[in-house]
């Protein structure tokens, strides 16, 4: 039987700089209608709220964020088991 899955799997070019922990927060920080309104359509209501109670360190901005402005960040790969891998690039 021949494997369906034969041949070079692409993986993302892109190679992450940061690997950053996401940190759960007991109340919620303060993120911009615009942020929230970007993901309506993509996370659910649950998803959204939980989202907005995350955390994460940014090494691009030096500062603590909530994980929706990291997630809608044009640096943002991808997230995994808590962690978030970042390019790391300058924001405009």
């Amino acid at each position: 039987m021949r494997n369906r899955f034969q041949g070079h799997v692409a993986l993302s070019e892109e190679v992450a700089r940061f690997v950053v922990d996401v940190k759960t927060l007991s109340k919620a920080l303060p993120v911009p209608k615009e942020g929230v309104q970007a993901l309506k359509g993509v996370a659910s209501g649950k998803m959204l709220a939980r989202m907005k109670k995350e955390s994460v360190d940014c090494p691009v901005k030096n500062t603590a964020m909530s994980f929706i402005l990291c997630f809608t960040c044009d640096n943002f790969l991808r997230r995994v088991k808590g962690k978030v891998d970042c390019k790391g690039g300058n924001l405009q």
